[in-house]
């Protein structure tokens, strides 16, 4: 019996060792991670914009087609991200 109470004790310890460090994230740490993402997503739709809008001034397209083609994509290319980074 000695021995299945050890190992008993023993797990009960790696649990609230596991649970403390769950505690130990603060808001801080989330906080960042989150806004870590926005930027992200920021740096992504600006990208696909300012690129349509480069490639609208070099083929000398008037009606900015690539502009609204690379921004609606950059801003779906972002939201992807956004989703694969919070399933983390």
């Amino acid at each position: 019996m000695a021995p299945v109470k050890w190992i008993c004790n023993r797990m009960q310890k790696y649990y609230q060792q596991k649970r403390n460090k769950k505690d130990l994230t603060t808001p801080l740490k989330s906080y960042a991670k989150y806004s870590g993402i926005a930027f992200k997503m920021a740096i992504i739709i600006v990208a696909g914009t300012l690129g349509g809008y480069k490639l609208d001034e070099y083929f000398s397209i008037e009606k900015h087609i690539i502009t609204l083609f690379l921004s609606l994509l950059s801003v779906v290319l972002a939201i992807y991200v956004v989703i694969k980074d919070t399933q983390k």
